[in-house]
């Protein structure tokens, strides 16, 4: 009797431990990213009654594609490489999640940005949504949907 429940629980015990625990966001995240899909809506374009609408696929050959690297560390660089595969642009940063959202401090531009996205992951990298003052018009209205793959950089 005791082997018969012996082998019933290590059968059991191998079940449960073969199971594909998924990544947390934190582990997911590490990773190098290229934006494949960017869309920004702005419904108040810089404090005025007219909406303005930014959409990008990146596909047939763009001036630019945007790409970021995510350490283990909490650092994280994003850059644009053009069409000439160069690395332009360079920011660095930092970055955490809780729960399903990412938060990232970087300087762009001449500004710091501190801004959160809801993830959802994807099979070939995830989705990012996010509500912040893109059109920087002292309102946090306007929303970005960005779309990604994961890809391979330099260490």
């Amino acid at each position: 009797m005791k082997t018969k429940n012996f082998l019933l629980i290590a059968v059991f015990g191998m079940l449960f431990a073969s199971c594909n625990q998924e990544k947390s966001t934190k582990e997911y995240m590490t990773n190098s990213w290229e934006t494949t899909y960017l869309k920004i809506d702005m419904k108040t374009y810089q404090k005025s009654d007219s909406t303005f609408v930014f959409e990008d696929d990146f596909k047939n050959n763009p001036p630019r594609r945007a790409q970021s690297k995510y350490n283990k560390d909490g650092s994280f660089s994003a850059w644009y490489i053009n069409q000439k595969g160069e690395k332009k642009e360079e920011s660095v940063g930092k970055w955490n999640v809780k729960n399903d959202s990412l938060f990232i401090e970087y300087f762009y531009g001449g500004r710091d940005v501190k801004v959160s996205y809801h993830i959802e992951k994807t099979a070939t990298g995830f989705t990012g949504k996010s509500k912040y003052d893109w059109d920087e018009d002292g309102d946090f209205e306007d929303v970005l949907i960005m779309k990604t793959k994961r890809i391979q950089t330099e260490k």
